[in-house]
This record gives structure tokens, sequence and C-alpha cells, in this order.
């Protein structure tokens, strides 16, 4: 078991801290001090982590993502069949969204406003490589309809991000049964 260095503590406050800010009070009103004080740090610590407020977002976005896609991908098999892997994933992005709140909603903030530069977008992207792989071979296979992988995510993998939400404000409940009806409308959405 990897134990922590002091270094490494303060800069996963910075990132933790970072996350709840961000969610609750959006990038623009959250300052660095903000982030500093919520971690336990002074502000001037951060900058030996991070150039600036961006780059700390940035970052931490990336270690988020990679984490995410992680998970995601944690049993899948490029060998699998292609409706299969993409249920396995689906239902583990799912699980990672229900599971791991404030990080999944960080990364729904982060995907759907410019609070993230270009190039951490498409390194966010290359996490994402074994679904897009998967969809390919769907697509090739005539077993996904022939549509771009922004499309095909907005389908079904953003409705997990809008779901998510509607259960943070006690809107929806998400349970067993509703799962399984929202996987079989993302599968039935992009099925050719």
């Amino acid at each position: 078991m990897h134990v922590l260095s002091k270094s490494e503590i303060k800069r996963e406050a910075l990132v933790k801290a970072t996350i709840t800010l961000v969610n609750n009070n959006g990038f623009h009103a959250t300052p660095m001090s903000k982030i500093a004080k919520m971690a336990k740090v002074s502000p001037a610590t951060i900058y030996l982590y991070f150039e600036n407020k961006q780059d700390l977002v940035n970052k931490v976005y990336i270690q988020v993502k990679a984490a995410f896609t992680a998970y995601a991908f944690d049993a899948y098999t490029t060998d699998m069949p292609v409706k299969e892997g993409f249920e396995l994933i689906w239902k583990r992005i799912a699980n990672f969204k229900l599971k791991e709140v404030e990080e999944a909603l960080f990364l729904a903030q982060c995907d759907n406003t410019p609070v993230i530069d270009e190039a951490s977008t498409q390194e966010g992207i290359k996490h994402l490589q074994p679904l897009l792989d998967l969809w390919e071979r769907g697509r090739q296979e005539s077993l996904i309809k022939p549509l771009s992988d922004y499309i095909l995510y907005a389908y079904t993998i953003n409705p997990l991000s809008f779901l998510m939400m509607m259960q943070e404000r006690g809107s929806f409940k998400i349970n067993k049964n509703t799962i399984e009806e929202a996987y079989q409308a993302a599968w039935d959405s992009i099925k050719q």
C-alpha cells in the first residue's frame, strides 16, 4: 500500500477543494485563496503544484477523467461483442457517477462549459479511446448507427449526467430499474 507523502497529501487536498468549490460556486467564482483556505494550505503552496487557476482546473480535470475512465474500462476487454462491451462500459460509467458524485458533477461541469482549455479537453478525450474504438467496431459491424462519436456520446453518456443532477435535486430516483431503463434507451438510440 502506497503511503502518501506530505507533498502528495497537500496536492490531493487542493484537488478535493477545487472539485468542491468549482461544483458549488463555478470556475469564475472560485478564487485561488478560497481553494487554499479549504485545502488548509497557504496560497503560495498552490503555485508549487500548479502554474495558475487554469492549470489547476485543467490538471484536476485530467486526473478525475483518468480515474473515471480507468473505472469505466476496468472489466472491459476488446474481444467482447459490441453490445456486451457497450453495456458493461455504460453501466460502469453509471455506477461511477452514482458512487463518485462530486467527481462526476465536476466532470459534467467541465465537459459542458468552456472551463477547460482545448489541450486538456483533447487529453480527456484520449482517455475515452476504448469506447470510441468500440463504437467504431460497432459501426463497421453495422450494429451501431453511422453517427459521429459526439452524437453517440450525447445520446448515451450525457443523459447520465442529467439524471444524476436530477437525483441531486431530489426530482428523480436512480435505482436498479431506472438504470436498466436508461441503459435500454441509450442502446436503442444508437443501435442499427
